[in-house]
């Protein structure tokens, strides 16, 4: 097999186990919100949305494989959203989860803070 063969089988069984969860969420988002549809512009089908939940998510996964994007990445990008005091309130949330896992102790903690 090519390299491109298995990549694309390997893409494709990922697709086939994460994209119906896109669907999944987009019904729990409805359930939360009390709403049948997201829209209609294809009645009796929903919305846009309603047709193109699986794909979003999937395009989120491939969008993050290509660009190889890590985790910290990601937190860093989420992080510098957030105003200052946001920082130190999740700063002090993860210090206080640390400590409760065992992996700080509270001294180490009342350092970082």
């Amino acid at each position: 097999m090519a390299p491109m063969q298995i990549h694309i089988l390997l893409f494709a069984t990922f697709a086939s186990l994460i994209a119906p969860f896109g669907g999944f969420f987009a019904s729990g988002l409805k359930r939360t919100f009390k709403i049948k549809d997201f829209g209609d512009s294809i009645p009796g089908h929903g919305g846009i949305t309603d047709r193109m939940d699986c794909q979003f998510i999937m395009g989120f996964f491939a969008f993050i494989a290509q660009n190889k994007v890590s985790l910290g990445g990601v937190i860093e990008q989420v992080i510098t959203g957030l105003t200052p005091e946001e920082q130190m309130e999740l700063v002090k949330g993860i210090s206080k989860h640390l400590v409760n896992q065992g992996v700080i102790t509270e001294g180490t903690r009342t350092n970082i803070l």
